[in-house]
């Protein structure tokens, strides 16, 4: 309510001290509010246009921090999800031992699932027991899925933490279909 009197009263013609009227508008001539009413409106204009701007600029800054991270994940996704350092498909030969994240990580299929362990051949035969616990997250492409909806022969990628026993407490399964 006190905007509409401030409005009110910004509005009211006024005299000076010689008795002339005075407006808000700072244009005298005898179209004065119009081009007052334009000069406002071309403030405004300018402002929302800056405000835009802004706005646009910091789009362009999110957007192009998500698509950095998104260029660096991809270049690195076989690093993060445990496969081969040369890529999955390599130069096209068979992979040493070594190629592999043994502690935190494997990339093989189920050979055996026993409740929530899972027993997982890798390419150069060697197994490994993943322990599934609750908080594990389970994803095929890019929906999740239930633990239970693993299959004998899924090819899957595992990132975990060993355990005592030399098995892997999973935190994340990629099935690969």
């Amino acid at each position: 309510m006190s905007y509409i009197k401030n409005y009110k009263f910004m509005n009211e013609e006024k005299q000076n001290s010689e008795g002339k009227h005075l407006t808000s508008c700072p244009v005298s001539s005898e179209h004065g509010e119009f081009w007052c009413g334009i000069l406002k409106l071309v403030i405004i204009g300018l402002i929302g246009f800056v405000v835009l701007i802004i706005v646009f600029g910091a789009g362009v800054k999110v957007g192009t921090l998500k698509a950095r991270y998104s260029y660096r994940w991809a270049e690195n996704y076989h690093k993060n999800f445990a496969g081969p350092r040369g890529g999955f498909f390599g130069d096209w030969r068979e992979f040493p031992a070594g190629d592999f994240i043994s502690g935190h990580g494997v990339f093989g299929s189920i050979i055996k699932i026993d409740g929530n362990t899972l027993i997982i051949k890798e390419e150069n035969n060697i197994e490994k027991t993943v322990l599934i616990l609750d908080k594990t997250t389970v994803t095929s492409r890019r929906e999740t899925i239930k633990s239970n909806e693993l299959k004998i022969d899924d090819r899957i990628i595992v990132i975990g933490s060993p355990d005592d026993q030399g098995q892997i407490e999973a935190k994340f399964i990629r099935v690969i279909r």
